[in-house]
């Protein structure tokens, strides 16, 4: 293999930068040519490539977001769109391609090697933490910090004038970031969707710790697990709590890279272009415990993702 190229797809997660700069340096370090792909598939389809080199990637690891953007484009799906960007890459003589992205991004990924024979890796690349089959996804950590500096910020103006905090965090169908964050940000009730809850018991726990003094709460609301402004109406009637719902939303998406996003970024982007390398295709890497993984696409997105109950049960505990 001699020239590989890169895209970034689904929605951006802090730490893609930082695995670009790891995919470049790392291919050229082992002497293949590197192209970047604009805006992902869609520029992959629209031929929207360039030559990347060393310097292509300087002073961007602290970066949010991605250099390479990216975008919809539903016309993926259809094989003869997927033909016309696998013939954008062999034109080039690319024969290797590495996928940063989501689930949706990975199925892209394997419809391409599958129809076309590129050699694909995806790399997890998500805030959602919603693929089961690596234990983090690349910005994750990054999403979950964004969000304890709300719930910070948030519980000193909440304290301040007795009120309660509804805070609504993304992850799509997954409630990990509402649940990590709510263990660390001392949250007193985390909402997610995959465990039934019941918003009456909440409502009226929060009515008696006002009785005994408590006068402000913090609320973790998972995208998924609910709608905040029915769920501010019954606790404001029940409890007779001031209740104040703030929407985190794409700030959560933002922002430099942690420590642990980067040095994942580096790990992810190593491996990947190693598997090129070895001729390797629809593979997916990931992390399990302090080892970096890989496996097949299609065993990767089999896997359910659970969320992790023992966890949630320590959460009560602590709240």
């Amino acid at each position: 293999m001699k020239k590989i190229a890169i895209l970034t797809s689904g929605g951006d997660a802090p730490g893609m930068n930082a695995c670009i700069r790891a995919c470049v340096r790392t291919a050229l370090n082992k002497g293949l040519e590197v192209y970047g792909v604009d805006r992902g598939y869609k520029g992959l389809v629209e031929d929207d490539l360039f030559e990347m080199d060393s310097k292509s990637v300087c002073d961007i690891i602290q970066r949010g977001g991605t250099i390479l953007k990216t975008a919809r484009c539903l016309e993926f799906q259809q094989p003869e769109t997927r033909e016309i960007a696998a013939n954008n890459l062999k034109k080039r003589g690319i024969e290797g391609l590495v996928v940063i992205g989501g689930d949706g991004s990975f199925t892209g990924a394997k419809a391409l090697s599958d129809q076309c024979g590129i050699n694909v890796v995806g790399i997890p690349g998500t805030i959602d933490n919603d693929l089961a089959y690596t234990d983090y996804t690349l910005g994750f950590d990054t999403a979950v910090n964004t969000v304890l500096w709300a719930i910070n910020a948030l519980r000193d103006t909440m304290t301040s004038h007795d009120r309660v905090s509804l805070i609504k965090v993304m992850g799509r169908r997954c409630g990990d970031i509402a649940l990590y964050s709510g263990i660390c940000g001392g949250a007193e009730y985390i909402l997610v969707p995959e465990i039934p809850y019941d918003l009456q018991k909440v409502a009226q726990t929060i009515k008696e710790n006002r009785e005994n003094g408590k006068t402000a709460s913090v609320i973790i609301l998972a995208e998924g697990a609910g709608n905040e402004n029915e769920i501010k109406t019954i606790i404001s009637l029940i409890s007779g709590s001031d209740v104040k719902i703030t929407t985190l939303g794409h700030l959560q998406r933002g922002g430099s890279p942690t420590m642990a996003d980067r040095m994942l970024a580096a790990k992810f982007g190593s491996r990947a272009i190693y598997l090129l390398i070895e001729g390797k295709t629809n593979r997916v890497v990931g992390i399990k415990g302090q080892n970096v993984i890989d496996l097949d696409i299609t065993e990767a997105l089999s896997q359910k993702k659970e969320i992790d109950k023992e966890l949630y049960r320590m959460a009560a505990e602590l709240c």
